[in-house]
């Protein structure tokens, strides 16, 4: 095949376009004139001056949550209670013996402030079990009938359980509370999550996504992937993480990063340092917060996947998270990095300003979201006031040399790379100006951040994120070029030279 009459961007600043992209089999075979080929009756496509740009990567996305939240009653968005109980009331009763589920809800947008109670939904919801999500993925909101299956069986270390004067529990579960009722108690079938990755990888594929870093670490979720895969429907390239405490069972069977095929890989464990913002259990220098993780703690854990071959992701929200997790990997870096291993630390929120360098300094990568920034930032102005300049400083980190990966965390926020890179680039995603607009970045960092990051992350910076001879054929078609114009939309999308999403010929 042979793609013309077009502009490609292969984001290898060596040769930074081509005038045409030839594709043999499921790799790229060069940048090349129609008559300067080697290909035997090349297909050729017209791309009618359409931009061809390498696959988008995802490095930071639970995957099958974010495919099973597209059935359930959505709050992101609400201004109150009141609107978040009227979705709620509103929204289409489950099937008989199934939960009413939903998510999005984040209570310090709410006017007037008030925190949700299990008394607001058992009022509409009755002897239905329900379980709201919030936006952060780091709280949950139960009605009675839900809270029931605990059985009072609600504290665990690392966790919150709201109280109300009394001591009785209003309904809300932070951090590993929360973690531990879903794994416990919500647990959904097989087949309601297949249906729902079915439809997920369409979606990505439409929005321009050829790989993904998955995140929902629980061993359900490769065992989800192996059966798309086995039933030849997964069009996605897929790098798995594992969580933490399951490491010795994967030593036991032999498991170690890099293992699969060319699809579905696994890749990295999944360390917890703190909290979030948005639930206020982010870990702080000031001693506020949450910890989950220790940095002594994450530096065993570094230090014994490593050991197994594992590369660690650590999610650190907090300043002081953010610090101790730089400490870990700084005291355990003659072995990991004398493995090669390619550590990380996951969004990277808030820094205190002598930290910033240190990602650069140890080899440390950045997994950012670039659309938490506009998203967060009344939040952030409010919670974190006067420490804002270390706040999602996604340039100040690059211009340190760091690697940063982007991601969305969806379902936190939607799988849309475009809109992602948007997020990036302006620092706003309404009429106000930019939020800090020294961190605003430009268009060819931001598409770094989203296509050859996350490959170089995954080990694959040989075989994919650009587009050069003998890297895999995936690529997205889009109707503009957006270095001119950043509302550029997805026409069609190819993984290993076969179209994924809309094949042409295009209108």
């Amino acid at each position: 095949m042979i793609l013309e009459n077009g502009l490609i961007r292969t984001l290898d600043p060596q040769v930074p376009t081509q005038r045409a992209l030839a594709i043999a089999g499921a790799a790229i075979a060069g940048g090349v004139g129609v008559h300067e080929t080697a290909l035997a009756s090349p297909e050729v496509v017209d791309l009618g001056g359409r931009v061809v740009l390498p696959g988008f990567s995802d490095a930071h996305v639970h995957f099958p949550t974010w495919a099973l939240a597209q059935n359930d009653v959505s709050l992101d968005g609400c201004g109150s209670l009141e609107e978040a109980l009227w979705r709620v009331r509103t929204a289409p009763p489950p099937l008989e013996g199934r939960w009413l589920r939903g998510y999005g809800w984040r209570s310090a947008d709410w006017l007037p402030q008030r925190e949700p109670t299990r008394q607001d939904l058992d009022e509409l919801t009755g002897s239905t079990p329900t379980a709201l999500i919030a936006k952060d993925y780091h709280s949950l909101w139960l009605n009675t009938t839900a809270l029931a299956f605990a059985d009072g069986d609600l504290e665990v270390a690392g966790g919150v359980v709201e109280r109300d004067a009394a001591g009785e529990p209003t309904g809300v579960l932070r951090e590993e509370a929360a973690w531990r009722f879903k794994e416990r108690y919500m647990v959904w079938p097989d087949d309601e999550y297949l249906d729902a990755m079915r439809s997920g990888v369409k979606l990505a594929n439409a929005r321009g996504v050829t790989a993904v870093h998955d995140k929902d670490g629980w061993l359900g979720a490769l065992r989800l992937w192996q059966q798309l895969e086995e039933r030849g429907q997964l069009s996605l390239r897929v790098w798995q993480s594992i969580p933490h405490e399951k490491l010795d069972d994967a030593v036991s069977v032999g498991l170690r990063s890099g293992l699969g095929g060319p699809l579905l890989r696994l890749g990295y464990l999944k360390v917890f340092m703190d909290g979030t913002l948005g639930s206020q259990t982010a870990w702080m220098l000031d001693g506020s917060g949450v910890r989950i993780t220790s940095g002594e703690e994450l530096a065993d854990i570094v230090r014994r996947g490593a050991e197994a071959g594992f590369p660690v992701a650590v999610h650190a929200i907090g300043d002081r998270a953010n610090r101790e997790a730089l400490d870990a990997f700084s005291a355990t870096r003659d072995i990991w990095a004398a493995r090669g291993l390619r550590p990380r630390v996951e969004h990277c929120q808030l820094l205190a300003p002598e930290d910033l360098p240190r990602f650069a300094e140890l080899g440390v990568a950045c997994s950012v979201q670039f659309s938490h920034a506009p998203s967060d930032r009344d939040m952030a102005d409010r919670f974190w006031a006067g420490k804002t300049d270390g706040a999602y400083a996604f340039r100040s980190l690059l211009s340190t040399g760091a690697v940063v990966a982007n991601g969305s965390d969806a379902p936190i926020e939607e799988l849309d790379p475009l809109a992602g890179i948007r997020a990036g680039v302006h620092r706003t995603i309404d009429s106000r100006p930019a939020w800090h607009e020294e961190q605003t970045l430009t268009v060819d960092a931001a598409f770094h951040a989203t296509c050859v990051a996350p490959a170089w992350l995954a080990r694959e910076e040989r075989t994919r994120g650009t587009l050069l001879p003998g890297h895999a054929a995936d690529l997205v078609v889009l109707d503009r070029d957006p270095w001119d114009d950043l509302e550029a939309e997805v026409v069609a999308t190819m993984v290993a030279g076969r179209w994924v999403h809309n094949p042409p010929p295009w209108d």
